[in-house]
């Protein structure tokens, strides 16, 4: 179970709070409107915080310090892309995603390291997809066998640098697609996995979870590889 913080409570707002609510987590809305609220009915059994969702204040009674990821969804473009840098860089939130209506503005804060979605594409399981802990995405898509999947991974940051052919062949998996800055491309050889970027990959369901794990993990040091393949040998060090 993980803490949400949530910046306005319209429609997309008070969806992806109901939803983390039903998924066991525990959920702050915050907005300035005391009567939005109601889209949130009346068992909603999380923190309702009038204010601004930018305001230290109302972040700190809405829980930033115990957030696991925070998301921005309120009408405002200036106003989501303030609160998401406070809740980055003063609060320390690794996990946070800013709704963005205008797509050029979008790729200068992709830029910045701060996930976006433009309204153009916006959707609820977006963002569920970037904050929420060890969700069950369904994929993009699967072969009629139920045996492939096409669908968005996380990647540490730490494979920032390494080519995406590197990414591939620690996974086991083939990049198909990587969406940089809004727009989307097809990796060559020579291609690069830079911050910000989302990449969409295929892999065999019954390798999905090792591959998630490997990405995450982040490339193994030389140190790492022969510890690995020291165990795999049976080997003991003697020394």
């Amino acid at each position: 179970m993980a803490h949400f913080v949530i910046m306005g409570c319209g429609r997309v707002g008070s969806s992806l709070a109901l939803t983390l609510e039903r998924g066991g987590h525990t959920v702050a809305v915050v907005d300035q409107d005391e009567r939005a609220f109601r889209r949130l009915g009346r068992h909603f059994g999380g923190q309702r915080v009038t204010g601004v969702g930018f305001d230290r204040d109302a972040l700190t009674k809405a829980r930033i310090h115990d957030a696991y990821a925070f998301a921005a969804v309120s009408s405002g473009d200036n106003s989501n892309i303030i609160a998401a840098r406070v809740a980055r860089e003063t609060f320390g939130v690794e996990h946070v995603v800013a709704r963005i209506y205008d797509p050029g503005r979008a790729e200068v804060y992709q830029r910045l390291g701060i996930p976006t979605v433009a309204a153009v594409r916006w959707s609820t399981d977006q963002v569920l997809r970037r904050i929420l802990p060890d969700a069950d995405l369904a994929g993009d898509f699967r072969d009629a066998s139920g045996r492939i999947i096409m669908t968005e991974v996380r990647v540490s940051p730490a494979w920032i640098g390494h080519p995406l052919t590197e990414l591939e062949a620690e996974a086991g998996l083939r990049v198909a697609f990587v969406t940089r800055m809004g727009e989307g491309i097809v990796p060559t050889g020579g291609t690069l996995y830079q911050q910000g970027d989302i990449v969409h990959a295929v892999m065999a369901v019954s390798g999905q979870s090792e591959a998630e794990r490997t990405l995450a993990a982040g490339p193994q040091t030389g140190a790492d590889l022969l510890e690995d393949r020291t165990e795999d040998s049976g080997e003991v060090d003697r020394a």
